[in-house]
């Protein structure tokens, strides 16, 4: 693990003018080894600069390098999406009797919370964490009653620390007035090479699933589960993400929700393990979520980019741990309702290192199946 200066924690925030008269700050979390910068666009994060093997600092997130490009950001750079996160099927659920009809931002479905979900929104900036344990910053937003169609005023909160042992935690609290489906998440696309190098087709990545929800052609699921053994989908033991692409009848690659062996109310567990072996960077994703999705930029084609480097096809991985898409239409599936008196609450760390010892969080469980 990469030592830290315990005593070299720090929050900071910048002003960074502002929109629709809301004022906009970026914010840095460091710890002496690593530092994350965020934004309250979107409460993205714009940055995580992490040393490789042989020390040299590098972001390995996708970004932009406009901050007022973050106000649209259709790529969903970093940010955090919702009310829903991922798809429901032509934006409509029943819920206690009545029919809920959201926005429709692609094509007949709802996508990432819709057209100006939590990723336009500027979030307000409540509280600055400064000590010798962790340095952090908590976001909060609030969504009124009928936002892109979602029943309830919603309050929702999100904190972001970094710790001396390169422990980044995200704390997801939402809390409403009426029923509500909620699944928030963060979208962070990662390449550990820092982009030096385009694709990452040749990271190592092992996910702790057994199983996925199949899905069909307009990305929704059929409400089966599936296991993901003697499928190209099988990461359960470490592999390079390029490896098995020719058994795909298109060049589409990854964009499946994994199964999480997460039991409701417990703490996290580990869910999946990324690495790049020249440059020796290692990142461990743990979570209380239920499932994970999968995506590899199998978008991107080279006409946005950041810091020099050009975003093409395949050249990050998101890792984005979820409720399962569509629940509310699925019954079957972990409850995503949240109710009056009953908060949302939702953990995910990222661990960085450059060594290949498991670095698991107080608690945390390694449940591999």
């Amino acid at each position: 693990m990469v030592k830290t200066e315990l005593n070299s924690l720090n929050a900071s925030k910048t002003a960074q003018g502002s929109l629709g008269g809301k004022d906009i700050y970026s914010i840095i979390l460091r710890n002496g080894q690593m530092e994350v910068e965020l934004l309250n666009i979107g409460c993205a994060i714009m940055a995580i600069r992490v040393p490789d093997k042989a020390g040299t600092i590098k972001n390995v997130v996708a970004g932009l390098d406009n901050i007022a490009d973050y106000a649209q950001n259709p790529w969903y750079f970093g940010c955090v999406v919702g009310r829903y996160a991922n798809r429901i099927s032509n934006g409509r659920f029943e819920l206690d009797g009545k029919t809920v009809q959201l926005s429709l931002n692609e094509g007949s479905g709802h996508l990432h919370g819709g057209r100006d979900g939590f990723h336009k929104k500027v979030w307000d900036i409540i509280a600055l964490t400064d000590n010798n344990d962790e340095a952090g910053v908590t976001l909060e937003y609030f969504s009124c009653d009928g936002e892109e169609g979602y029943p309830g005023n919603l309050r929702v909160r999100v904190s972001y620390t970094l710790n001396t042992k390169n422990q980044f935690t995200i704390h997801y609290l939402a809390e409403t007035d009426k029923a509500t489906p909620v699944s928030l998440t963060n979208h962070s696309y990662f390449n550990l090479t820092g982009f030096e190098h385009p694709t990452v087709t040749g990271h190592i990545l092992e996910i702790n699933a057994r199983e996925y929800t199949e899905k069909n052609e307009w990305n929704l699921p059929s409400g089966k589960r599936l296991p993901v053994a003697d499928t190209p989908l099988d990461f359960s033991a470490a592999k390079p993400i390029g490896r098995d692409i020719s058994c795909f009848e298109q060049d589409v690659w990854f964009d499946h929700n994994y199964i999480l062996p997460v039991i409701a109310g417990q703490k996290m567990v580990f869910a999946a393990q990324l690495s790049e072996p020249a440059w020796g960077r290692v990142l461990r994703v743990f979570t209380n979520a239920p499932g994970m999705q999968l995506y590899t930029a199998n978008l991107w084609d080279g006409s946005i980019g950041a810091a020099g480097k050009r975003y093409v096809k395949h050249g990050a991985v998101a890792l984005e741990t979820q409720a399962f898409p569509d629940s509310p239409n699925h019954p079957a599936f972990p409850d995503t309702i949240v109710r009056p008196g009953k908060p949302y609450r939702s953990t995910t760390m990222y661990v960085f290192e450059t060594t290949e010892t498991i670095c698991r969080p107080e608690g945390a469980k390694e449940n591999k199946p």
